[in-house]
C-alpha cells in the first residue's frame, strides 16, 4: 500500500494522478470532521467526508458542550435544535472538579454547560453538513495519500483513489493522516488509567452520596454522580483491571468499586463503559502543504474539565472559513497559516491546564495541599471566573497585534437592531458592525456583511468580525478598515488597491 509517493511533502510534477473531484476530503466524521464539513459547505466548497466505521457509535456517552461551543452553535443557527436533545447544567465545578458556584460576570449569553449524548451531537452535526451539501461515505478508511503542487491523491483501504485540493485529518488520536504525514506528536505517554461509564445503581442515592463524599477525601479520581433518568456516571481508577487493549466490562467496574468503596452499590445495566489514560500529546505542525490536522488528530489530553470535544469543534470553526477562502481563491497569502498560529497555542494551554488538574487529583500530601490552597483562592470570584473562562474557552484572545483588549477576542451575542448579533452570522461570512453609519465594506461585500446600527450594545465605534466571530479590527477610519479587510478577506472584488 505504498505505491503513492511520499505523503509528507509535495511530489514532483508529472506523476499520474486522478482528476480533482473534490475541493476538500476530510478523514473522520466525528464532531470535528462534521463541523468542518458544514463550515466549508457554507462557502460552496465541494466536500467529501470519509469515515472508517460503517455505523455510528452504539454506546451512549454523555459529553458537555461548553460556553464557547454553545456560542458557535448559536452563530450557525444550530443551538435551538441541539438544546432539544441536551440538559443544561451550571457552568461551575469544571476545574479539577473543585466544587465552587457559578462565578459572577461570565461574559456570555450562554453561560451554562449542556450535557448531550455524544452520538446525538455527532448525528446533528453530520445531518447539518449533509443538508448543506457535504457527502459522507462510511466504511471508507484512508490507507495512503500523496500530495503535489495541485492537490492530494487519497488511497482508500480497498485501493480506490480519490483526488482533492486539500486533505484534513480529523481521524482521532491514532490519526492515520498524521502518521502518514510524518508529523511529530511529542508529549507524555499514559502513566495511569481510569474507568469511566454510566450505569444504574441499586443502592439509595443518599448512601451513594455519603460514601462518595467520604472516599473523595483521599481518592480524588473517584466519583459517582447522577446523569439523569436514574443513571449514574462512574469514574474510578483502573489500576490492575483487565487488559488495556480490551474494552472494560461491568465486572471491572464492580470489582474496583468493591476494592475502593467496599461495595459495588448494586451497579447494573451499563449504558456505556470506557477507559482512558492521561497521555498528553500535541502535533508539532497543524499543516504540511495541502494536508492539515484538526481535533484529536492534532492533540490528545486527559478529559479533565471536559475540553476535548469542544477543542476539536473550535478547531473546525477556526479552520473552515480560512480553508474555504483558499479554495475560493480570495485568501490572503498568510491566512491559512494563521490556523496553526492561533490554534496550536490554544491546545498548548489546554494540555497545560489538564496536566495541572491531574496533579491536583493526586492523593499525595503535596498535591492535596496545593488543592486545598487553590480551593481557598477560588472563593475569590476573579479567580473562579478566570479558571471557568479558561476551561470554557471564552477567555481566548488571538494575537492580532496592539489594540484594545477586545481585539482578538470573540464578541458575545449582543443586542442589535435586527435582534441578536449571532443571528446575523448564520452564513459564515465576516461582518462590519458600524455604529457611526459612515463606513462601508466596498469591494468586500461578497465576503463581508454590513450592519449600520448606532444602537448596538458596544462601547467602541465599529468592529470588524471574522467569520468565526473574533474581532479583527476596532475603529472608525475607512482607510484603516480597508487595510484590515484586505488582511483577513483578500483583495476587493473590484480589483481596487485598498488605501
Amino acid at each position: 500500500m505504498h505505491s503513492l509517493p511520499s505523503a509528507a511533502e509535495p511530489s514532483a510534477a508529472g506523476v499520474d494522478r486522478a482528476p480533482v473531484v473534490f475541493d476538500v476530503i476530510i478523514a473522520g466524521c466525528g464532531p470535528t470532521g462534521a463541523m468542518l464539513a458544514a463550515e466549508l459547505r457554507l462557502h460552496d466548497v465541494r466536500v467529501l467526508v470519509l469515515e472508517k466505521d460503517t455505523e455510528p457509535a452504539s454506546f451512549v456517552r454523555i459529553v458537555g458542550l461548553h460556553i464557547r461551543s454553545l456560542e458557535l452553535m448559536a452563530m450557525r443557527g444550530l443551538l435551538e435544535r441541539i438544546l432539544e436533545h441536551g440538559r443544561k447544567r451550571p457552568a461551575a465545578g469544571f476545574f479539577a472538579a473543585i466544587p465552587k458556584p457559578v462565578p459572577e460576570g461570565l461574559d456570555s449569553e450562554y453561560a451554562y454547560l449542556l450535557g448531550i449524548p455524544q452520538p446525538v451531537i455527532v448525528r446533528l452535526l453530520e445531518e447539518h453538513a449533509i443538508a448543506l451539501g457535504a457527502q459522507v461515505r462510511r466504511g471508507c478508511a484512508v490507507a495512503d495519500f500523496a500530495q503535489d503542487d495541485e492537490g492530494v491523491t487519497v488511497e482508500l483501504a480497498d485501493g480506490e483513489q480519490l483526488r482533492a485540493r486539500y486533505l484534513v485529518g480529523c481521524d482521532g488520536g491514532r490519526s492515520t493522516v498524521r502518521k502518514l504525514l510524518g508529523v511529530g506528536f511529542p508529549g507524555e505517554p499514559a502513566r495511569s488509567e481510569t474507568l469511566m461509564g454510566e450505569m444504574e445503581m441499586g443502592a439509595p442515592p443518599e448512601e451513594i452520596a455519603a460514601t462518595v463524599t467520604e472516599i473523595r477525601e483521599t481518592h480524588q479520581v473517584f466519583s459517582i454522580g447522577p446523569a439523569g433518568g436514574g443513571v449514574y456516571r462512574v469514574v474510578i481508577p483502573a489500576a490492575g483491571v483487565s487488559d488495556r487493549a480490551e474494552p472494560p466490562t461491568l465486572e471491572d467496574f464492580t470489582h474496583q468499586l468493591r476494592t475502593i468503596a467496599g461495595t459495588d452499590f448494586g451497579a447494573h445495566s451499563p449504558r456505556w463503559l470506557s477507559r482512558f489514560g492521561d497521555a498528553t500529546r500535541l502535533a508539532e505542525r497543524y499543516r504540511v502543504g495541502r494536508v492539515l490536522l484538526a481535533g484529536d488528530a492534532a492533540h490528545i489530553h486527559p478529559p479533565a474539565g471536559g475540553q476535548g470535544l469542544n477543542l476539536g469543534v473550535q478547531d473546525a470553526f477556526n479552520l473552515g472559513w480560512k480553508l474555504a477562502a483558499q479554495v475560493r481563491d480570495w485568501a490572503p497569502d498568510t491566512l491559512l497559516d494563521t490556523y496553526h498560529a492561533e490554534r496550536h497555542p490554544v491546545a498548548e494551554s489546554v494540555l497545560e491546564n489538564t496536566r495541572a488538574q491531574l496533579e491536583l487529583s493526586a492523593g499525595e500530601p503535596g498535591p492535596q495541599a496545593v488543592r486545598r490552597l487553590l480551593t481557598e483562592l477560588m472563593d475569590f470570584n476573579e479567580v473562579n471566573r478566570y479558571l471557568i473562562e479558561k476551561i470554557t474557552a471564552i477567555g481566548i484572545r488571538y494575537d492580532f497585534g496592539e489594540g484594545p483588549d477586545l481585539l482578538g477576542r470573540r464578541l458575545h451575542d449582543i443586542d442589535v437592531k435586527q435582534g441578536r448579533l449571532y443571528g446575523l452570522l448564520h452564513r459564515g461570512r465576516g461582518l462590519l458592525l458600524d455604529r457611526t453609519e459612515r463606513l462601508t465594506v466596498g469591494g468586500w461585500a461578497d465576503r463581508v456583511d454590513y450592519l449600520a446600527d448606532p444602537t448596538a450594545a458596544l462601547d467602541v465605534p465599529c468592529v470588524l468580525l471574522r467569520s468565526d466571530g473574533h474581532v479583527a479590527w476596532i475603529g472608525d477610519d475607512q482607510p484603516d478598515l480597508d487595510d484590515h479587510l484586505a488582511r483577513w478577506f483578500g483583495e476587493p472584488a473590484n480589483g481596487e488597491v485598498p488605501g
